[in-house]
């Protein structure tokens, strides 16, 4: 019988791999199941499970509060 896993390989920071790593150990997870979970909930809801936004600095806000009061 075939293996119905594959291995995958990514390329991330050292550092967010250790924080990850350690995260997922608090919560019971190894990072494969943290992963595989993430690509479940994605193919489930046909999208990425959280919304991605870019928060401004507070400091590059302060440049142009004209901007915040726009938006």
């Amino acid at each position: 019988m075939k293996d119905k896993t594959i291995n995958m390989s990514i390329r991330i920071d050292k550092n967010l791999k250790k924080q990850a790593d350690i995260l997922f150990k608090e919560l019971g997870l190894n990072t494969t199941a943290a992963v595989t979970m993430f690509i479940k909930q994605s193919i489930r809801e046909q999208s990425i499970p959280f919304r991605p936004v870019i928060e401004k600095k507070e400091a590059e806000i302060m440049e142009d509060p004209e901007e915040l009061i726009a938006s």
